[in-house]
Parts: C-alpha cells; sequence; structure tokens
C-alpha cells in the first residue's frame, strides 16, 4: 500500500476528523476567552485594585537611560523588564478555560447514557472428572 493511501486512510478517520475540529473550534474559542478576560473581567479587577493597567504592570530589570514608560517602548529598546502583569492576564485566561472545558466535561458526562452493567457469565460447568471424584467421596462418607 502506498504512503498517499495510508495517509489518506488516517485523515478521513474519525479520530482524526475530530481532533481537527476541536483544534479549530479550541483557537476560536480561546479567542472568545482572551476578549471575556481582557476586556470583561480584567477591566473590573482594574477598577476593584484601583483602575491599573494590568498588562503594562513590569518592573525594569535593566538599565533605562531614556526613561521610556511603556512596556511596549522597553521592550522595543531591548531593555529586560519583568512583564508580571501580562503573566497575570494569561492566568486569569487560563483559569476561565480550563473552567469552563470542566463545566463542558461534566455536562457532557451527565448527557452519556450509563452502559447497562455486565450479567455475570454463568459458571463454567464443573469438569467430569470432578464430578465423579465428588461422587466418590460422597458415597466413601456414607
Amino acid at each position: 500500500m502506498g504512503m498517499i493511501q495510508e495517509f489518506k486512510e488516517f485523515a478521513v478517520k474519525g479520530n482524526a476528523m475530530d481532533l481537527a475540529v476541536g483544534v479549530i473550534i479550541g483557537g476560536a474559542f480561546g479567542k472568545i476567552v482572551e476578549s471575556i478576560v481582557g476586556d470583561l473581567i480584567m477591566p473590573l479587577v482594574s477598577r476593584v485594585v484601583g483602575k491599573i493597567d494590568f498588562s503594562n504592570l513590569f518592573v525594569v530589570l535593566g538599565d533605562n537611560p531614556n526613561n521610556l514608560l511603556t512596556l511596549a517602548e522597553l521592550k522595543k529598546a531591548g531593555i529586560p523588564v519583568f512583564a508580571y502583569g501580562s503573566f497575570l492576564t494569561i492566568v486569569v485566561n487560563f483559569a476561565i478555560l480550563a473552567f469552563i472545558i470542566f463545566m463542558m466535561v461534566k455536562q457532557l458526562n451527565r448527557l452519556r447514557t450509563p452502559e447497562a452493567p455486565a450479567a455475570d457469565p454463568a459458571p463454567a460447568p464443573t469438569p467430569e472428572d470432578i464430578v465423579l471424584l465428588r461422587e466418590i467421596r460422597d458415597s466413601l462418607k456414607k
């Protein structure tokens, strides 16, 4: 069988197609969660904490001779920065995404019909020689 034929069989199998659809939907879903965090949640958190722009929280680790003030300017100038604000935003993104996926899996598991437990198999018939030995034992007890 040629390599092209093997690839075709692999590509059209259900699992490969399901995986491709999952990756595409996951990418789109990631953008939705990113927007929820960046546009809805982080502004509320910033308001409660004191109107802080989380994406612009950083500590300058190198020399800043031009006194640059924004993270973008510092990165463009090649000055090392510890950008913990971006990290906090990504952690919040991950937590929300993980929670949503957890809830989806929980609902899917609830919707699945539980399989009926398999009936216990009938005991295997006792071999004839064992039956004869038991009969001999019982007759000797009498």
